[in-house]
């Protein structure tokens, strides 16, 4: 009888759960932490580094849950908050037995923002020695298609280090290719588009970089990436903006990293096909600014952790292929 009492019970159990919404059973798994909505303005005040992620546009909570996955094995603050962020699904997933059959009155849009996001990443966490531990902050744009994790600006993790080795297990086959997250841009330092500043983080990076790297053939080759995301399309239409706009300005963007490039290694010259070093940056739609302060991400990466063609960028985590079948 006991037996029979248990079979009914999963029997139970698997109709409640196919009679709930897909994102009703996805919540149940893993939650969303909220927007931290401080991190525009200390962007537009302080460098911070991080990571830029590209996915499918309506995907971005699906991705959410994947980068934070993918990212948990290579970031201490995503092991720190674990144990916080499962004992939340435990407490939904008990309130959801708990409501012994009730039909909830609330219609499907009000129900899907109750859950929409989780509880925000928990403060940095002191240890027994008194380190903190670093956290990443999901930050809100206004693209879609985009996510943006950054860390605090006193902490500094070797960003490349982390993509690269994600990559490495996805072409290896020790990790299963990605399903929303089609590239993760490893951003090391942030600044506001102005000449000046962006000639500055532009050369700290590359003296970085060269020496990490000391045994580079000479001349040193290098090439320059710019995306600005549609940014400027927003901007032209805005007088206020006209400021801003000169940087927006392709050319102009890359004369001011030229002269930083060879300011630091004066030979040094432009190979677009087989750089050693790729000097990307990435305009930020962050949301909750003045159209006109404009904040870029900036990187200074070694040529395995990029690609050359159709255009310098990132390389992708899936293939073109895998790419294209989901946006059909």
């Amino acid at each position: 009888m006991a037996e029979e009492e248990r079979e009914k019970e999963k029997e139970r159990e698997l109709s409640k759960k196919e009679e709930m919404a897909p994102w009703e059973q996805h919540s149940t798994v893993i939650s969303i932490p909220r927007f931290d909505y401080n991190a525009p303005s200390s962007l537009l005040q302080h460098s911070h580094s991080g990571f830029l992620i590209t996915c499918p546009i309506k995907r971005e909570k699906s991705a959410t849950k994947e980068a934070i996955s993918l990212l948990a094995k290579y970031v201490q603050c995503f092991n720190r908050c674990s144990s916080e962020e499962e004992a939340v699904s435990k407490r939904r997933k008990l309130s959801k037995e708990n409501t012994d059959g009730e039909e909830a009155t609330a219609n499907s849009g009000d129900a899907h923002d109750d859950v929409q996001e989780g509880p925000p990443l928990p403060p940095a966490k002191v240890d027994a020695e008194g380190d903190t531990s670093p956290l990443l902050s999901l930050v809100k744009l206004t693209k879609s298609g985009l996510l943006l994790f950054t860390f605090p600006k006193s902490t500094s993790p070797d960003v490349v280090d982390t993509v690269s080795k994600i990559m490495h297990s996805v072409e290896s086959g020790s990790c299963g290719s990605p399903l929303w997250c089609h590239r993760i841009f490893p951003i090391q330092a942030t600044c506001s588009l102005n000449e000046k500043e962006l000639h500055e983080v532009v050369s700290k990076l590359v003296l970085q970089f060269l020496n990490n790297n000391q045994k580079l053939a000479r001349p040193i080759k290098f090439a320059v990436g710019y995306n600005r995301r549609g940014v400027e399309t927003e901007l032209n239409t805005s007088k206020e903006a006209s400021n801003a706009v000169v940087l927006l300005d392709r050319d102009k963007c890359f004369e001011i990293v030229a002269s930083a490039v060879t300011g630091v290694v004066s030979d040094s010259v432009v190979d677009l096909k087989s750089p050693e070093l790729a000097v990307l940056i990435e305009l930020l739609p962050l949301s909750g600014v003045p159209k006109e302060s404009l904040v870029v991400a900036v990187s200074v990466l070694p040529r395995n952790v990029v690609s050359v063609k159709p255009r310098l960028c990132i390389k992708a985590l899936v293939s073109d292929t895998k790419t294209k079948g989901k946006k059909n």
